[in-house]
Parts: structure tokens; sequence; C-alpha cells
């Protein structure tokens, strides 16, 4: 059996920065929950995926009820299907167990999850009180919830290609650029190609808000040199947060589930009819962070743009300068 230590969890699978909720509420449970069942049991990461939507499936069950009780019970079940949901991604990074299908699966169940717990949580509510408003609301909490993630999806994927498309071009710029040092007799440093290579090196970031991790001199640099510069103090906020692993994104969708399908709950307990308030504050909250993002996305098109202009000139410069055979190029930027 193996001896997987706490510190084993830590290191391998918590990631750089992720959602406060899950930073300071869900992984001091989720790390001590994965060393016991990685180290006593053979629990795979599909059975917990498999699991967290049953506990999903057993919240909804409870909103449906709509009274104070069961509303309190079913807040703690969504949260602890969410850890079980954190579970079964560290499971699989500890012990490399992970697979194209348990990923495609986690994503599913967890919006099958949603759409059941908000249809449960709205129409519990309209069959106590007859408000048309919660199933109004049911609809908005689906909708936005598939809306952040496929923005998300999209955004990631656009980025994905911007950056291949400036990592091809630096290294063909740099390629064209040593021949023409060559041919002219010159000494190239040693380092001007690996340099060049380091500075097209990514920090993959698979968060669920997309945004890219800066570090040093690489195209995700290039990228946001426009919000950067009409934003300056925003670096020291982000680095600040990143000291606790938390990310900039501070109302995502993780967040904007929790006030949903915890928060509404825990307070319409006490206070009924609070569900549509608190979880209108949430949609809010996260609405006005993806714009954020998308601003930054929009600038990040501008810079990208900008950046190419540079790259191709450098290599039509360089080309220039070679044979027809010599300036051949090295990778396409198309």
């Amino acid at each position: 059996m193996a001896t997987f230590t706490l510190d084993d969890v830590r290191q391998r699978t918590y990631k750089a920065r992720d959602a406060w909720w899950t930073v300071l509420l869900v992984d001091p449970l989720a790390s001590r929950l994965v060393r016991f069942t990685a180290n006593r049991t053979r629990i795979t990461p599909n059975q917990l995926t498999v699991g967290a939507l049953l506990l999903g499936l057993g919240a909804g069950a409870c909103f449906a009820v709509a009274t104070g009780p069961y509303l309190l019970i079913g807040a703690l079940l969504y949260h602890l299907s969410f850890t079980l949901d954190c579970m079964d991604g560290k499971i699989a990074r500890l012990k490399g167990t992970g697979s194209i299908f348990g990923a495609w699966l986690d994503y599913i169940f967890d919006r099958v999850r949603v759409l059941a717990c908000a249809c449960a949580l709205m129409g519990g509510q309209y069959g106590r009180t007859g408000n048309v408003a919660y199933l109004w609301a049911a609809v908005g909490v689906v909708f936005l919830d598939m809306l952040r993630y496929m923005d998300a999806l999209e955004i990631y994927k656009v980025r994905n290609q911007m950056r291949g498309k400036m990592r091809a071009a630096q290294e063909e710029a740099a390629e064209l650029e040593l021949a023409v040092r060559r041919r002219r007799g010159e000494e190239a440093p040693a380092s001007t190609l690996q340099d060049a290579f380091q500075s097209a090196a990514l920090q993959p970031d698979p968060e669920a808000d997309m945004e890219e991790r800066v570090v040093g001199d690489n195209p995700n640099a290039a990228l946001q040199q426009g919000f950067n510069k009409r934003f300056p103090w925003y670096a020291r906020i982000r680095n600040a947060l990143l000291r606790g692993r938390i990310r900039p994104h501070l109302i995502s969708g993780i967040e904007f589930q929790m006030g949903v399908f915890i928060v509404a709950p825990l307070i319409a307990a006490a206070l009924p009819g609070a569900i549509i308030p608190v979880s209108a504050v949430s949609a809010v909250g996260m609405l006005t962070f993806e714009l954020i993002i998308i601003y930054k996305f929009w600038l990040s098109t501008k810079d990208y743009g900008r950046s190419m202009g540079k790259l191709e000139h450098r290599i039509a410069d360089a080309r220039a300068e070679l044979p027809l055979d010599e300036g051949t190029p090295v990778a396409s930027t198309s």
C-alpha cells in the first residue's frame, strides 16, 4: 500500500493558484482525505467523480423539500460534493492515474450537478411560494453557469492559438537571425537561440478562469502589456494573492456555485426569501469578473497583433539578407 505524506499531497496535487473558496474552505479537508484515500483504499478518481455527482443529487433532493432544515443539509451535501469533486483530480495527479475520459466525466457531471441543483432549489421554492420568479432564477443560474464555462474554454482555446503562432514566429525569427549572423561572419552568442526558445516557453494553466500566469519574459507578458500598462497596481494585488495560491479572479464559476447552492440556502434557512437576492449578488459578482477577463482578452488580442507585426518585420528583414535557399522559413507563422 502507498505511503503518501501530507506534504506529497500538497506539493503534487495543489494547483499553483486556485479559487479562494477551494484554497481556504476545501483544500485543508480535501488534502487529508486524499492522503487517507490514496494510502488506505483503492478508490479511483472516476469513482470519486461519481460519488461527487451522487452527493450533488442528494443536495438537490434536500433543496426540493424547501424547508429550513433540509436547506441546511442540502448546503452541507453540496459542499461535500464539491470536496469530492476536488479530490478526484488530486488523486489522479498524486497517483498519475488521470485520463481523458476522467476529465470529460468530471466536466459533464459538474454541469449535471449544477442543472439538477438549480432546478431542485428554485423548483422547491416555487412549489412552496408559487412565485414564478424562482423559475426564472433557475433558468438564469443554468444559463450563467453554461455561459461562464463556454466563454472560459473559448478564450483558453484562442489564447493557445495566439501563443502557438507567437512561438512559431519567435523560433523562425531566431533561426533566421542566427543564419544572418553566421553569414556576416559574426559570432552569435551561445544563448541567442536558447533565449528565444526560453521566451517562447509557456506556463500551462488549466484553471477555470483561464487567466495566464506571467513568469519572466514570455509571450504571456507580451499578450498582457496593454492591461498591465493601464492598471499597474493590478500586478501588486495579483502577486499578493498568488502568495496564498489565490487567483485574482475572485468570483469565478466556483464562487458563483457556492453562493447559489451553499450561501443562499444557509441564509434562506433563517431568512426565507433570501435565495434570489443572494443568487443575484453572486451572479453580479461573477459577471463583473467575467467582464474583466473579456476586457483583458480584448487587450491581449491587440497586443498580439502588435507583437506579431514586430516578429514578421524581423523575419522579413532577416530573409532579405539571406539567399533564397537560406531564407526558407523554418517554422510557419500562419
